[in-house]
């Protein structure tokens, strides 16, 4: 089983980038995704500097895949995805249905990210008949219907003719909107955000009237207010047929939290416990912002 880094979520500095990606070609992660997925206006880095990032981090012995955004709004979108697209180098993850058509018209492999609605092995056969290679699991699904996902995948005679990877760990990506939610909680409109979100390297928390943490705020994006950890689910995974487990960037702690799932895919899981202030609820079919080993 392999370890994934997915792409940045954040709108971090261009050196904080650099940095982050740095550190991250000498941890054992496999295969990372590069590239903004959240908000156009994050320019801190050009395609052609996502690409030489790319470069650089293969030729230390890692799979790169470029990712696309999820929310396209504007021709000058649609453009970028194009080129995205058609880079030649590297491996594509699709995050809409409009870079999915383009990949495969063009008969590109693709990856499919989260956000592409695969809920049955019939929609994934579609998918795999169109140049498919692997899909992330949506995050809202859980480990019954991931497995029966696959066991049908296996019935279809398809099951090798793809990759099934899992997010695993990070603040779960739940929801788009045309809006930006921190612009607004800032006052300030959306065309003239100021790059504000800036401010918030992991984003920006919600609480409820109650003072839980609820969502977390990342620009037009909303997220869990908890992270998500599957790390006593390594074994399991790996018994369902997982291939791929992926990490969500973080601004602190990456390197030591890839370390844990790295043992545990190594050595297997045995009694791992995890923070109060994750959750897994979706994993267990619950209610998505319940942490179930609490239980």
């Amino acid at each position: 089983m392999q370890i994934s880094l997915g792409p940045i979520l954040y709108f971090w500095e261009r050196n904080t980038i650099v940095d982050f990606y740095e550190q991250i070609a000498r941890t054992p992660v496999d295969i990372v995704y590069l590239g903004e997925t959240v908000c156009s206006k994050r320019r801190q880095l050009s395609l052609g500097d996502w690409l030489d990032l790319g470069y650089k981090l293969k030729s230390r012995g890692k799979q790169v895949v470029l990712s696309t955004l999820t929310l396209l709004e504007a021709e000058s979108e649609l453009s970028q995805l194009r080129k995205i697209c058609q880079n030649g180098d590297f491996m594509v993850e699709a995050n809409d249905m409009s870079a999915v058509q383009i990949l495969s018209e063009q008969q590109i492999p693709f990856v499919s990210g989260p956000f592409i609605n695969i809920y049955n092995a019939q929609t994934l056969q579609l998918l795999v008949n169109n140049g498919l290679q692997r899909w992330v699991m949506p995050v809202e699904l859980s480990r019954q219907t991931l497995d029966q996902i696959l066991q049908d995948a296996r019935k279809l005679g398809m099951a090798d003719k793809f990759e099934t990877e899992v997010f695993s760990y990070g603040k779960l990506p739940l929801a788009f909107s045309a809006r930006c939610f921190t612009a607004r909680a800032y006052n300030i409109p959306k065309d003239a955000c100021q790059l504000i979100c800036g401010k918030h390297p992991d984003g920006m928390p919600l609480q409820s009237q109650e003072g839980d943490e609820v969502f977390t705020i990342n620009g037009i994006q909303t997220q869990s207010g908890h992270h998500y950890n599957l790390l006593p689910q390594v074994t399991a995974m790996h018994s369902l047929g997982v291939d791929i487990i992926r990490l969500s960037p973080q601004s602190q702690g990456m390197t030591d939290i890839i370390q844990q799932f790295d043992n545990a895919r190594v050595n297997g899981v045995d009694n791992v416990a995890i923070d109060s202030d994750n959750c897994n609820g979706y994993w267990f079919q619950r209610a998505g912002m319940e942490n179930c080993y609490l239980k």
